[in-house]
């Protein structure tokens, strides 16, 4: 049968050796790479590093220069020889798998040179194969398939060293990911953006040269920017009352030298930290909403600690923000010791068994209080106490539509409907709702009426 002949293949270079120490440190230094790293197109869990991944399918593409023979062919250098070819090979790798050249064309079209060599020389092997012309065409590089691939790092490496990639997933987040950064980028390669063509036939024409070339998906960038700000300034005039920036009074820098600086200026505010409530069980303080919450650090970086502190007063509490290392008993916040839903009151120390959380969620009298306001400083997040303002903004909002739909418990891998979240709408605030339906209408109403 054509199926039983055996292919002639060379050891690959993956097989026998790699510039670990190289691959590593590009991988450590990749996680603090923001800007124009996939991850900030969407958080994926167990997001596989660019660097590991390129390396990665080089080494398996490219041949060991060391000799070898059986299965009827002979292959490779003497030992010398080898380790001399396989240092070269190793210091295409180092180059490659640096954050500086993901988009460097001379390095990367030194690894497809390679690439292409070997593939010719397994094809040059195989040419008495049944299947040659089909299976080894020296001129077509084998595609890669990944049939899971979550955040798409392998099938983006592969794509970018040369092969027709091929992406599934039984995930719908991460099917669109893939698309958002493998399947469509290619189908805009070397055009011009759609924005600056139709902006030239009106007014505010950008000042862009038309005959200028537009490399790789550089177009399609420019489109994404031009009309991500056009989608921001839309939002901020339907919705931007909802979210207020927050003003630094001295009465804030009193007892925070970090933000004296800051007194007078408004600050974007980029994240409320809330927390689930329920009404306390102690008969004594039944009008209280208890804080369900895990911890009370919001930080701790080594010089950038942060912390929340409960100031209970009158059967009443509220938040104070700390700076520095945070005490010992903030580190379980309300929880209980132990596992399960289990909590005690922040006023009399009562507990709170998981049942009673779980029946008052149920009835639809769980609540949230917000504990920290995060702001925008320059290149560094400020914590701040929350106000009753910023409170009550979010409380102003009413979608004007929820997605009544319930949603299968065991998908999410969690078990929320026992806490009365059964619905898509459940999952979010009613300030979120408003927001993800103004964008989903901006984006319909720019595919409807373009510029």
């Amino acid at each position: 049968m054509i199926s039983d002949y055996p292919v002639k293949s060379p050891r690959k270079l993956i097989e026998v050796a790699l510039p670990l120490d190289a691959i590593n440190a590009a991988c450590s230094r990749e996680k603090s790479i923001r800007h124009g790293h996939p991850s900030t197109l969407h958080l994926w869990w167990a997001r596989r590093p660019l660097a590991a991944a390129r390396a990665v399918i080089f080494a398996q593409l490219v041949n060991d220069p060391g000799y070898q023979q059986g299965g009827g062919f002979k292959y490779g250098k003497n030992k010398k020889d080898a380790a001399i070819e396989r240092k070269r090979l190793f210091k295409i790798i180092e180059e490659l798998v640096l954050w500086e050249n993901t988009t460097n064309e001379t390095v990367l079209e030194r690894a497809r040179v390679e690439i292409r060599r070997s593939w010719r020389e397994v094809c040059e092997l195989n040419k008495d194969h049944p299947q040659a012309a089909e299976l080894f065409n020296p001129d077509k590089l084998p595609a890669l398939h990944d049939p899971f691939a979550g955040g798409g790092a392998i099938p983006l490496e592969a794509q970018r060293l040369g092969l027709e990639a091929y992406a599934s997933d039984l995930n719908p987040v991460a099917v669109l990911i893939n698309k958002a950064m493998i399947e469509i980028p290619p189908k805009f390669a070397g055009r011009p953006p759609v924005s600056l063509l139709l902006s030239r036939q009106g007014a505010k024409a950008k000042e862009f040269d038309l005959e200028r070339e537009w490399p790789g998906a550089t177009g399609l960038a420019e489109d994404v920017r031009y009309y991500g700000a056009w989608m921001r300034e839309e939002a901020q005039k339907r919705i931007g009352h909802l979210y207020p920036p927050v003003e630094i009074t001295e009465e804030m820098a009193e007892e925070r030298p970090d933000i004296k600086p800051l007194v007078g200026k408004k600050l974007t505010v980029i994240a409320w930290l809330w927390a689930r409530t329920v009404k306390s069980l102690n008969p004594a303080f039944s009008h209280v909403d208890v804080l369900l919450v895990s911890s009370f650090t919001l930080s701790r970086k080594e010089g950038k600690q942060a912390y929340v502190q409960p100031v209970v007063a009158d059967g009443e509490y509220h938040f104070i923000l700390k700076l520095g290392t945070p005490p010992s008993d903030s580190e379980n916040g309300t929880k209980a010791n132990g596992r399960g839903a289990n909590f005690r009151c922040i006023l009399s120390n009562a507990p709170i068994d998981g049942r009673y959380i779980k029946n008052q969620a149920q009835s639809g009298r769980m609540g949230q209080k917000l504990m920290c306001i995060v702001a925008e400083g320059f290149r560094v997040r400020i914590y701040l106490t929350p106000t009753v303002e910023q409170e009550s903004f979010a409380a102003t909002a009413v979608p004007v539509w929820k997605p009544e739909v319930e949603f299968f418990q065991k998908a999410l891998g969690f078990r929320v409907g026992n806490y009365g979240l059964t619905k898509w709408s459940d999952l979010f605030t009613p300030r979120q709702l408003v927001t993800l339906t103004t964008f989903s209408d901006l984006a319909a109403c720019r595919t409807l009426n373009t510029p």
